[in-house]
């Protein structure tokens, strides 16, 4: 597919590549599916459309024997409703991986071709939805303590490695601004493009406010990092959506991208490497992505809770969410999916939590949506009609700030995606230096995953300056204190640029500006 890497499927990274987008959730989904477990999107009828503008079913294979994971979603999000849809689920022939009565949401598992409709019909009037969050079998097992009838369940978690666990508030520099430059600091044109060079002369950010960067972990003993990393608020999410805190859980897969993106957003002020956007904020490891690249719908939802859960300030979110790019109401499975997801990240808000995260990497208009030939991901991806009303999740949901990304010379990078009314706004993406875990040295990386955590950095340093701002306050005013760009002359390829220079479709209202966020 492209500008995917092979071990970051759903990361908006364009290195070898990658992707991101996503939106509003468009009211209920299918309450039941064929029994015969074949096909669940064939039993889809258009909630937002006609039948001319529907989109493509995706075949669900659930046949007897195949382990699959779903997501069970209650009518009123409760404890007690939720405890009903995990009786549901057990009547049914599934088991309980994990629930969130706070969303009215139960992740489970089952390997019944009829489970669907079977928890619909067990579950009554307590059910509102439920559907496949992969095409594919669980790959991870289904965790042991849970006692799975169809065998051996999952060994356990990530066990840890040999790396000690740094960072708490002891280790922080307490003046607000350090006037010391470190090395490589002049390297960063990025910084300067968004003012942070600037801001960095009025603070460097509060040391109680904390960024949940959900990826694929960070590198815990990285010089640049180490001392910034809230190591009681990481945790990994991998494991079948159960939030796992046990020693190392959250630090890298296979990827670096999560330590890239954490470098952006806060590498320390100390003499070493780089400077990030909010060098004394300090950043939790919520890891959202496998060994194999995949970011499926449990593993964000339990990091969205979770961040909710502990009072993290903001989130970045440098992917989208397998095994669709593009998730779409008129669909029961994928529509149950974006309902659940949709209800955690908002949950999230509610706590005061905000968002930030990647446009994507497919060059694609998100205002005028055709077709996806990437989904799904975790099979065999088919070439499908889609429509605005499929969203790239969790990008284009309700109050996520949709970042587009820059080259050096402000012009938007080629890859980027773009979209009037889509993107909020844009940032450096195009060759951003940050941490690497390898050798714990530092890289080049390419893609709106880049362009992110500058974002995610700013809005961590206008919480700093601005303790008592909401979520929304906070979207406003990044938005409007965002440097307005006009379209270009020239396209850097894909859909021409559309609108003023105030708010169009390359840049949003602008590129954002970290030295507005702390005046």
């Amino acid at each position: 597919m492209p500008h995917r890497s092979p071990h970051g499927r759903g990361l908006a990274l364009v290195a070898a590549g990658g992707l991101f987008a996503a939106s509003l959730l468009a009211g209920g989904s299918a309450t039941a599916s064929p029994t015969d477990g074949t096909d669940a999107a064939t039993a889809s009828t258009t909630t937002t459309g006609t039948a001319q503008d529907a989109s493509t079913p995706v075949p669900v294979l659930t046949p007897d024997g195949k382990l699959m994971s779903y997501v069970v979603n209650a009518k009123v999000a409760n404890p007690g409703q939720t405890r009903l849809v995990e009786r549901a689920v057990v009547a049914a022939g599934g088991v309980v991986v994990q629930s969130w009565p706070q969303i009215g949401v139960v992740i489970a598992h089952s390997d019944r071709a009829a489970f669907r409709a079977d928890v619909v019909r067990h579950g009554g009037n307590a059910v509102s939805s439920v559907g496949a969050s992969r095409t594919a079998a669980v790959s991870e097992g289904t965790p042991a303590d849970l006692s799975p009838s169809w065998g051996k369940g999952a060994s356990g978690y990530q066990k840890g490695h040999s790396k000690p666990a740094n960072g708490d508030l002891s280790d922080a520099m307490t003046s607000d601004a350090a006037p010391a430059t470190d090395p490589r600091e002049a390297e960063q044109w990025d910084m300067v493009q968004i003012k942070a060079d600037q801001a960095h002369k009025i603070t460097d950010g509060d040391r109680s406010v904390v960024v949940g960067v959900l990826d694929s972990g960070i590198d815990p003993d990285h010089p640049d990092l180490a001392a910034n990393i809230d190591v009681a608020d990481s945790v990994s999410c991998i494991g079948a959506g159960r939030p796992d805190q046990s020693a190392g859980a959250w630090y890298p897969t296979t990827s670096d991208h999560g330590t890239h993106v954490a470098g952006t957003i806060g590498a320390a002020r100390n003499g070493t490497g780089i400077v990030g956007v909010a060098p004394n904020v300090r950043m939790a490891a919520v890891k959202v992505v496998n060994d194999d690249g995949f970011i499926y719908p449990e593993y964000a939802i339990c990091g969205f809770v979770w961040a909710g859960l502990h009072k993290m300030d903001v989130t970045n979110n440098s992917y989208y969410i397998d095994p669709m790019e593009y998730w779409c109401d008129d669909q029961p499975d994928q529509a149950a999916v974006r309902t659940a997801v949709e209800r955690a990240l908002s949950w999230s808000t509610e706590q005061d939590v905000v968002h930030a995260a990647a446009a994507g990497n497919s060059a694609k208009d998100l205002a005028n949506k055709t077709t996806d030939s990437a989904s799904p991901n975790d099979t065999t991806p088919i070439t499908r009609q889609i429509n605005n009303e499929c969203k790239d999740i969790p990008t284009e949901l309700p109050g996520v700030v949709t970042v587009s990304s820059t080259t050096r010379t402000e012009g938007l990078s080629s890859f980027s995606n773009r979209g009037q009314s889509v993107i909020d706004v844009a940032a450096p993406g195009s060759s951003i230096l940050s941490t690497i875990v390898n050798n714990n040295g530092y890289g080049l990386k390419s893609g709106t995953s880049m362009a992110s955590p500058h974002v995610a950095g700013v809005l961590a340093l206008m919480k700093s300056a601005h303790p008592d701002w909401t979520p929304t306050q906070m979207v406003a005013k990044l938005r409007a204190q965002a440097d307005d760009r006009a379209c270009p002359a020239t396209s850097p390829g894909g859909p021409a640029c559309t609108g003023p220079a105030a708010d169009n479709s390359y840049y949003g209202e602008g590129i954002v500006d970290a030295l507005d966020a702390v005046s």
